[in-house]
């Protein structure tokens, strides 16, 4: 197998994972970012998806740190970001229908990680998801559907976006209740909210990340989701422990919202441990 590979791009990027990163179009072309850790054994696989504004090379360390752990990443560009920007993608009106566009491409990208030309080394028995922010939202809605995700983990996102939109709908008391920078329709809303369509929510281990003081996405909205996806856990006789939500008061970073500040490195190294929990890698050896 040849696939080739432009240094230029990721000369940024620390060398053991330089070394084992490709770029390919998936499914309805769809620019990825695949790196292995050997190209020659089956592993592991994390779909991930960036948030609103940013691109598929975001935050290598992530991705260091799973093919370290045997873990292999597969990271996309969402509709109108990185190698597929289009005028207007990044504002905040174009949410809804870039989430939507995203849901709808990701299966042909996990069917494009079979084809030959990857010579089985795509594990997709042992495939998860994962976003950051609006990559987040992305998988929590891909979620309530039939899928064969193993586990799932999401930074600085919610899945109750009728919480996050429309601000009345949620109770933080002693709170000013700030409303979206743009109005959305709450039918439009509820078409890409994973909180309207929990009935079809398949319980999987899902691992949350978020800070309490993140000014973008407010605490409220991600414990709301949380809160009422342990409820339909139970409800059809799950485990809510399932579910964990991870927080820090505060972490320094740029709005609160942006990675994890100081806590960069912890917050990483949490969900490398969680995958590894249950994505069940070998580690590549040394040799």
């Amino acid at each position: 197998m040849s696939i080739p590979i432009t240094p230029d791009r990721f000369k940024q990027f620390p060398r053991d994972l330089a070394a084992v990163v490709r770029v390919e179009r998936l499914g309805p072309d769809v620019p990825a970012l695949l790196a292995h850790p050997d190209w020659k054994t089956p592993a592991p696989v994390v779909l991930w998806m960036h948030g609103r504004t940013a691109n598929k090379e975001l935050d290598p360390g992530r991705f260091l740190r799973w093919i370290r752990a045997g873990i292999a990443a597969c990271s996309i560009d969402l509709p109108g970001h990185g190698e597929r920007l289009f005028h207007g993608a990044h504002e905040p009106d174009a949410s809804l229908k870039v989430i939507g566009q995203a849901v709808n491409e990701i299966d042909s990208v996990v069917e494009a990680l079979a084809d030959p030309r990857f010579d089985g080394v795509f594990d997709l028995d042992r495939i998860a998801i994962g976003g950051m922010s609006m990559g987040g939202i992305v998988t929590l809605r891909r979620l309530c559907d039939p899928h064969p995700f193993v586990c799932a983990a999401v930074e600085g996102t919610t899945g109750w976006l009728e919480g996050l939109y429309f601000p009345e709908d949620r109770s933080e008391p002693g709170k000013a209740q700030p409303r979206w920078v743009v109005r959305h329709e709450r039918d439009a809303v509820a078409v890409v909210s994973a909180a309207a369509h929990l009935s079809t929510f398949r319980p999987i281990p899902l691992l949350m990340l978020h800070s309490e003081a993140d000014r973008m996405m407010p605490f409220a909205v991600a414990k709301g989701f949380a809160d009422r996806l342990r409820t339909h856990y139970q409800e059809i006789g799950a485990d809510p422990s399932l579910i964990e939500l991870v927080t820090w008061p505060e972490t320094g970073a740029p709005e609160e919202h942006i990675g994890f500040g100081r806590f960069s490195n912890d917050a990483k190294n949490t969900q490398t441990e969680f995958f590894k929990r249950h994505l069940h890698p070998i580690a590549p050896s040394n040799e």
